[in-house]
């Protein structure tokens, strides 16, 4: 039906297009067909009157012939040549008039045939390009009607995509709620955990304790009897007792008694008392870390001068962790060195003789770690992981003691407060959680809206670094953070320096800056040609006395700034063969240590 309307369509167009031709060219050759109907009359009167000068002229010859004879006719005659010639010259001059305008009327009607030539051509093209535009219409048509079904097609595949979205959300809302739900029950269910963990570690240390006591009672007792007993002295023994040693075994020795230096006279039993005391001493009272104890490993006073050294050779280069070594950190006494790798380990390193002799492995997580931390005594270590959990060891004996679980995501940095009692975590999950040790609780969680990378604390304060180039100041007992400060790239590493004032950071656009924390601003901006930030976790550090930073670049060279001129101090390369992960400082000054991609590190010195 529809091609049938088209076909009567363009038919009706054509037959008004010829009308329109018809009325705008009938005044070009209507003059033209009246100047030839004119020049037919005019033909057929020449001819006419041809027949009738034929005939004239023959009826005057015979008139002529006839009247020759008598004078009376010749006067007739003459008259009738006269008009004759005359009637002659006329003719003559009609028909020179009708021999010029059948020219002209032939030239005319040459141009006009001319032009219905070019009319025709015109004519032609017109209906070639008529027919060229119906053969695109009906294409034109075509696709549309294509265009018209496939819009239908869609539209019914959008209702359908709506009508899925709505089931989705829907689900969606049930699942949230669930989530919720599951959520509240996971914490109630940790913290009854925790609740049990916590009676059961507080029975098992009171156990110990007991048999501990009894241990010590029976040891004791057994050395007093063994002390009740006589010993054999030699007599070329030189025994010197002082008098205030001996005035300490209680009971045994009598008041007022004392002993000298007496080469000829022998002592025949030690004193109880005594070495009770130094059993005890040993057994009873032990301290919090061995390391700590050792005047090598004792922790550089706050405030006291530290002889920092820029490192300038690669004393020790050793495979630290079977693959990627992520995290690296110096003990109090800098003496002790942690790594913490993709292996699921932290090892110990002691450093001797500009070499990191390995002591020892912490084992417990289920994941890489991502960083180490040492309390202020070096009696424990604080390391994070991707298992979404942060984990402390005792380095006495080893021991995993806590693990600190409520993240849902990676946690990236953790760290001890001040009062080496709370710790506070930040994890890619964008919140952080504030623990406290005794009751191996979560404090407190805070949304801070973009992922951790790292943390660093003073006493009050916790400053974080994110994903979303911010450094956000918290307050411990508020709710929100405090202030911001937005850099240029996103935030991988945080420092501070010895006295707490200054915070080094580090970011992706390849830019060390220092904050005054003081005046809340950018103090010096580090950078060096060749420098490149090379993952999210790149860490950087202050030298002990804050005159000095370093970092890794992901050429895997070295990089010293420094702080006081804002200038690079040297460049250490050609040591590391992927990027540089993280670097930590001694607080001695004297050792620097780095960790790659790969699985080795680096010890420095200028040595």
């Amino acid at each position: 039906m529809a091609q049938r309307r088209g076909a009567c369509t363009w038919k009706r167009h054509i037959c008004e297009q010829l009308k329109l031709r018809d009325r705008l060219q009938r005044h070009g050759f209507e003059e033209l067909v009246h100047q030839y109907n004119r020049l037919l009359e005019k033909s057929d009167l020449r001819a006419v009157l041809s027949e009738r000068y034929q005939a004239d002229k023959y009826e005057v010859a015979r008139g002529h012939d006839a009247t020759a004879a008598t004078d009376g006719g010749r006067g007739d005659a003459l008259v009738l040549q006269q008009e004759m010639a005359v009637m002659r010259i006329r003719h003559q001059e009609e028909l020179t008039e009708l021999h010029k305008k059948r020219g002209e009327l032939a030239q005319t009607v040459i141009e006009l045939n001319n032009l219905i030539q070019q009319k025709d051509k015109e004519i032609q093209s017109n209906e070639a390009k008529m027919l060229e535009y119906q053969q695109q219409t009906a294409a034109l048509e075509g696709d549309c009607r294509d265009l018209n079904s496939r819009l239908q097609d869609l539209e019914r595949a959008n209702q359908t995509l709506k009508d899925e979205y709505d089931a989705l959300q829907i689900t969606f809302s049930a699942l949230e709620e669930k989530l919720r739900k599951t959520t509240e029950d996971n914490q109630e269910l940790v913290s009854r955990w925790m609740a049990e963990k916590a009676q059961e570690a507080n029975r098992l240390n009171a156990e110990n304790e007991k048999d501990s006591r009894r241990r010590q009672a029976k040891l004791q007792k057994e050395l007093a009897d063994a002390a009740k007993e006589p010993l054999p002295v030699d007599p070329d023994d030189d025994i010197e007792v002082l008098a205030e040693d001996a005035g300490k075994a209680g009971g045994e020795q009598p008041q007022g008694r004392t002993l000298g230096r007496t080469p000829s006279k022998k002592i025949s039993q030690m004193p109880p008392g005594g070495l009770l005391d130094s059993i005890s001493n040993i057994f009873g009272r032990r301290g919090a870390n061995s390391l700590s104890t050792s005047p090598e490993t004792s922790e550089v006073p706050p405030g006291a001068s530290v002889d920092v050294r820029v490192p300038s050779t690669a004393l020790h280069v050793f495979e630290a962790h079977d693959g990627e070594v992520n995290a690296v950190r110096f003990g109090p006494g800098s003496r002790v060195l942690a790594t913490g790798g993709m292996d699921r380990r932290v090892k110990l390193w002691e450093v001797v003789s500009g070499r990191c002799e390995p002591k020892g492995a912490l084992t417990g997580s289920n994941a890489g770690i991502t960083s180490i931390e040492f309390d202020s005594t070096g009696s424990y270590l604080l390391a994070a992981s991707n298992d979404f959990a942060s984990r402390i060891w005792t380095l006495d004996d080893y021991r995993l003691r806590h693990t600190l679980t409520g993240h849902s995501g990676k946690v990236l940095s953790a760290r001890f407060l001040l009062d080496n009692a709370r710790i506070v975590s930040g994890s890619y999950d964008r919140t952080l959680k504030l623990w406290d040790l005794r009751s191996k609780v979560c404090m407190k969680t805070v949304f801070a809206g973009s992922s951790c990378n790292d943390i660093v604390c003073t006493e009050q304060c916790v400053m974080s670094g994110h994903f979303d180039k911010k450094v956000r100041f918290w307050d411990i007992r508020a709710e929100s953070s405090v202030r911001e400060l937005e850099l240029l790239g996103r935030v991988t590493s945080l420092d501070l320096n010895q006295d707490r004032s200054e915070l080094l950071t580090c970011s992706r656009d390849d830019l060390l800056k220092i904050v005054d924390l003081r005046a809340n601003a950018v103090r010096q901006t580090l950078s060096a040609e060749g420098f490149k930030c090379g993952s999210d976790w790149t860490r950087v550090t202050f030298s002990p006395d804050g005159n000095y930073a370093a970092g890794g670049s992901a050429d895997g060279a070295l990089y010293i700034w420094n702080v006081l001129t804002g200038k690079l101090d040297r460049t250490l390369e050609r040591s590391h063969n992927s990027a540089i992960n993280a670097v930590s400082w001694s607080p001695s000054g004297v050792y620097v240590s780095s960790v790659e991609k790969g699985s080795k590190a680096i010890l420095w010195s200028d040595m």
